[in-house]
């Protein structure tokens, strides 16, 4: 009896596969690291080949541990970062660039090459920027391919299939085409609420009115919770699975991580518009749902079912959180690399001071995270991070202090996405965590105090994967809906509820967070 799914989350550096009962379950996990090529600080690049191998490697082995037989898989699922696939028309790799015999293909969500282009499209004031936060962002795919055009016009004239990477990952599947409306509508500025999702004026406007065409792109996309095709022989025989079964539409990983935790309220929308989602790893995506759009600088969307039919898909993030503890790691004498031992250790060493020192702890360094620009609330990629207080202790002990205060300073930006936020309508009543930053507890308690919200923590082992599931789940017909999916397949939580004893702490520190965004425009307008 077909009744369990495999799920696959393709994320910055790693590819994840998952074997889930229909009860939500994961019965076996496998995860195995991807390249990424880092040629500069604002590139980043993939081997789209690579991420395909790994996440068959993936399922195979996830499949062997789990103890079921493939014909026990109705459907496959698959999310990822939204990274852009650049292939010719015949399915071959078109090359950005080549190094130690692996072909580069596809250029990582993380990549700011297209700064100067975004900022063009942005000048445009095309109504379509409206879902966008009125300010285009370089990690779109629209600008990056103004870059490959104007800067690479023989890759251009070779394209003929451009992909955001989980619709990239769907086409390897099953050889469909088909674009997920989830990733077209959050990541190519397409309007799924108009007649037609394209707006060929805009287009025209940034220099892409052959996008369409040359990257043979859909009218129209498949919508999470249905298929965008079967699984193909071939496919199947690296994967080993069976052909034939579905393979869900695509999905942007962070939105995977929303429905992951959100799923059990989806059936019930004023349920689902008191509560978001906060996916927080390398960098951080609060997403929410609304039944009516809701604009605002800085917030990406509305995206019209973008997951849920009939709810409207807000999102505001960092672009840094994670990627700015991990960099502290390497950047000081003391820190022993990014590794996730060496974060436990860290960690660790701060509870012990904050135990002795209390709030004194740290206190006279002031941080501002934005080291990789900001998505919110100023939707400035240029914007650069800022280190206040130091001082010449060299020491593990001061590396721990600088590591919590930017550990406080991310909860900050938190907070002020979401008074943005509030300001444009969405007033969640509660957070639902999920991604790396679950394993850490200094993160998990300042989210709390600091926003003054409820934090629920999904006890799922890996609620991206667990959202992933859900959308295979009802695209291989398990389930009718893909809110019955969310209901049956959901976690219970734990909840976290905010210390009031640190509030006039971390009040203060809110007014120094400002206060050092006001200096930092000072010195930047000089």
């Amino acid at each position: 009896m077909r009744d369990h799914v495999i799920a696959v989350d393709v994320g910055t550096a790693s590819a994840r596969a998952g074997v889930f009962d229909a009860a939500g379950n994961l019965l076996a996990r496998r995860e195995y690291p991807i390249l990424l090529r880092r040629p500069g600080a604002e590139r980043g690049e993939h081997d789209s080949e690579d991420i395909w191998q790994v996440s068959c490697k993936a399922v195979r082995e996830a499949l062997a541990a789990s103890g079921i037989a493939a014909e026990q898989v109705a459907a496959v699922g698959f999310d990822a970062t939204c990274s852009l696939v650049l292939r010719a028309e015949n399915g071959s790799k078109i090359a950005l660039a080549e190094e130690g015999g692996v072909t580069f293909d596809t250029m990582s969500w993380l990549d700011h090459r297209a700064s100067a282009e975004a900022e063009e499209c942005t000048r445009t004031g095309h109504p379509a920027l409206a879902h966008c936060g009125e300010v285009m962002s370089p990690e779109m795919q629209l600008p990056k391919l103004m870059w490959l055009k104007r800067q690479k016009p023989d890759l251009w004239a070779s394209a003929g299939l451009f992909f955001d990477l989980a619709d990239f990952l769907t086409w390897r599947a099953t050889g469909s085409p088909a674009r997920s409306l989830c990733t077209l509508t959050a990541k190519w500025n397409y309007l799924a609420h108009e007649g037609k999702g394209w707006q060929p004026d805009f287009l025209s406007a940034i220099g892409l009115d052959d996008l369409v065409a040359r990257g043979g792109l859909s009218e129209e996309g498949v919508p999470v919770g249905r298929p965008v095709g079967t699984l193909s022989p071939w496919a199947a025989a690296e994967l080993g699975l069976d052909p034939g079964i579905a393979v869900a539409a695509g999905m942007v990983d962070a939105y995977a991580g929303a429905l992951g935790v959100l799923g059990p309220v989806a059936a019930e929308p004023g349920e689902l518009s008191r509560q978001a989602a906060l996916i927080a790893g390398t960098s951080s995506c609060l997403v929410g749902f609304a039944p009516s759009p809701l604009f605002g600088r800085s917030i990406w969307g509305p995206y019209f079912e973008a997951i849920f039919p009939g709810q409207w898909l807000i999102e505001a993030g960092q672009s840094a959180t994670g990627g700015l503890l991990g960099h502290l790691l390497l950047a000081h004498a003391e820190g022993g690399g990014a590794t996730a031992a060496a974060h436990q250790r860290v960690i660790g060493r701060i509870i012990e001071l904050r135990a002795t020192e209390g709030p004194a702890f740290g206190e006279r360094i002031n941080i501002l995270p934005d080291f990789h620009g900001n998505r919110s609330p100023f939707a400035d990629d240029r914007l650069t991070g800022t280190i206040a207080g130091l001082t010449l202790d060299a020491s593990f002990d001061g590396l721990c202090r600088i590591y919590w205060r930017a550990c406080v300073a991310i909860a900050l930006g938190l907070r002020q996405i979401l008074e943005t936020l509030q300001a444009s309508g969405f007033r969640p009543e509660r957070l639902h965590l999920t991604g790396g930053h679950v394993k850490n507890p200094l993160l998990v308690e300042l989210y709390a105090d600091v926003t003054r919200l409820e934090i629920a923590v999904t006890q799922s082992e890996d609620a991206v994967l667990l959202g992933t599931a859900m959308n295979a789940a009802a695209a291989g017909g398990l389930f009718t809906t893909l809110a019955e999916a969310g209901t049956a397949m959901g976690r219970p939580f734990t909840v976290l509820r905010p210390n009031t004893a640190t509030r006039s702490l971390y009040e203060r520190d809110f007014a120094r967070f400002r206060a050092m965004q006001r200096h930092r425009a000072e010195l930047d307008a000089l």
